[in-house]
Formats: C-alpha cells, sequence, structure tokens
C-alpha cells in the first residue's frame, strides 16, 4: 500500500457515496429538510453531516462522511487488536441511518469505512470495514429475500464464502444480548478487511458500499406508501427502542466516535427522532406484530 496515494483515493470514493445516497434521498423524498453541517475535530480531522427531516418518506435519514485523525488509536479500535495501542490513527468513512415514516417501510443502516494505524519505524496497518443490515418493523418475505440476493451479489467476485461469513458476522454483531434477540433481519457485516491485498479490499469495500442503493431502493418504493394506522405506527416507535438499545450498549462505531472525540450530533443522528419504551410488552399470540418475533426474527438461510 502506498499511503500517499491510496488515502485521498478512499476519500474520494466515500464523498461520491456520500454524494450518490444524499441524491437518492432527495429523489425520494424532495420535500425533506436538509440540514448540512461541516466540523472539525480538535485533534485533528472532520467531517461533513448531512441530515434529512420532516419529509414525506422519511422522517430522518441522515448520511455522514467523516475523516479523523490522531496520536493514539481509542480504546474501541484496539479492544481485538491490543498489539496496536499507541499507535497513531487515521479512519475514514461513510455512515447512514434511514428511519422511513411509514411502518411498512424498514429501517436500514450502511457503513463502509478503513483505518490505518501507524508508528514511526514500523510499517502501518490497515484494514477496511463495513455492511448493512435492514430492521423491519412488518416484515415481508420477499423484501428479505431480495436484501439478501443483493448482499451475496456485492460479495461472490471477491471470495465464494464471503457472503456466509459476512452474513454470520452481521446476525452476530446486530444481536441484542440483554434481550436475546436480533435487532432485524441482517445483511453484511465485515471488519479487519485486508485480504490479499489493498487493490482486493478497497474493492470488496466499494462493492459493499455501491450495492446498498440496489438494495433498500426497490423495498422502499414497495413499501412506502403502503395503508397504516396508530396501531403499526406505536408498534413500530416501539421497536425503535431496540435500535436505540443496540446503538448506545454496543455499537462500536458509536464508541468509537465518542471516545476519539468525535461530533455528537453526527455521531447520534443514527438515534430516531420518536420512539417510545412500553413495560413488560409482549404482541398477541397471531398478530401481525407477532409475526416479525416468530418469523423474521430468526437465524435462518434466507436464501
Amino acid at each position: 500500500m502506498k499511503t500517499a496515494e491510496d488515502i485521498p483515493r478512499v476519500i474520494n470514493y466515500l464523498t461520491e457515496l456520500q454524494d450518490n445516497i444524499t441524491a437518492s434521498i432527495t429523489a425520494h423524498d424532495p420535500d425533506a429538510q436538509l440540514t448540512e453541517d461541516s466540523w472539525q475535530r480538535d485533534e485533528g480531522g472532520g467531517g461533513r453531516s448531512r441530515v434529512f427531516r420532516s419529509g414525506s418518506v422519511f422522517e430522518q435519514a441522515g448520511v455522514n462522511f467523516s475523516h479523523v485523525f490522531g496520536s493514539q488509536l481509542p480504546a474501541s479500535a484496539t479492544a481485538n487488536r491490543p498489539t496496536l495501542a499507541g499507535r497513531g490513527f487515521q479512519a475514514m468513512g461513510v455512515s447512514l441511518v434511514f428511519h422511513p415514516h411509514n411502518p411498512y417501510a424498514p429501517t436500514t443502516h450502511c457503513n463502509v469505512r478503513f483505518f490505518i494505524a501507524e508508528k514511526k519505524g514500523e510499517d502501518p496497518v490497515w484494514w477496511f470495514g463495513g455492511g448493512f443490515d435492514l430492521t423491519p418493523y412488518y416484515a415481508n418475505m420477499d423484501d428479505c429475500i431480495d436484501w439478501h440476493k443483493t448482499a451475496k451479489a456485492a460479495c461472490d467476485p471477491f471470495g465464494q464464502d464471503h457472503y456466509n461469513k459476512y452474513k454470520k458476522w452481521c446476525d452476530e454483531y446486530f444481536y441484542l444480548k440483554h434481550r436475546q434477540e436480533p435487532r432485524g433481519i441482517g445483511g453484511l457485516f465485515f471488519d479487519d478487511y485486508n485480504e490479499q491485498d489493498f487493490e482486493h479490499s478497497f474493492a470488496f469495500t466499494r462493492s459493499v458500499g455501491d450495492s446498498f442503493l440496489k438494495a433498500y431502493e426497490p423495498i422502499l418504493a414497495r413499501r412506502k406508501d403502503t395503508p397504516y394506522g396508530d396501531r403499526e405506527k406505536q408498534f413500530q416507535l416501539y421497536r425503535r427502542g431496540r435500535y436505540v438499545e443496540f446503538n448506545l450498549v454496543f455499537d462500536r462505531g458509536t464508541l468509537f466516535g465518542l471516545q476519539s472525540g468525535g461530533r455528537v450530533e453526527s455521531i447520534l443522528m443514527s438515534l430516531p427522532p420518536k420512539v417510545r419504551w412500553e413495560y413488560n410488552w409482549s404482541p398477541e399470540p397471531g398478530s401481525p406484530e407477532a409475526e416479525l418475533y416468530d418469523v423474521f426474527l430468526k437465524d435462518r438461510d434466507w436464501l
């Protein structure tokens, strides 16, 4: 890897990805109000945050780019790599979360990122990470299958084991241990990826990032205008509570952002604007709400 040449290529890809996803949000929801902030981090670096609110399709949709650097990796980044403690670092990535109004249109998340840890006199250590996952409230089997087909197609050119490996990792990562339930129906999650060489690893990461809209836009188009009432909305708000619990308790990206002194507003834009909790609630047996738990929030082979 030639750091001086490759980091600008990664940054260029990430900012273009942010622009493409921004254009998609605008196309699906031209009424949404955009707030764009460019911010700087005291220790080094900064980012560009874009948050859409009060649209007719999205209650909130955010897509952030950040490029930060510092003299020492945060604890969340060295938990699985203790030998890197004390190294300087650069971290860059795009992260997005969409929260549609309609309970039949699922929440979704995508992230692609690149880290490089450096120490004078030693070779740099670098890796990519990322993925995308889907969190439905009233799930549809065809949507779930199509989502995973697109995920597999993104992986297959880079290794026949990739989809199964990173689908399993996604299921294990987006799991609420205290609830003993998955956050949604999964997708892909990979980290510490530096297989073969930089070009291969970068190409795989681009394939995942570029596949997100291919996976999500058809589902959104099919579900965003489905009629719904207060019952469905209340269930959506209740299930959003699981999203909040995961992001604040388990999510490594949230922890890294907070531990590295990132911009709090940008880090927490992933949280839904409206949410509720209800004490000791459970769905009525046989209800559409129970179907989410009984059929979809299961470890299964979607293909």
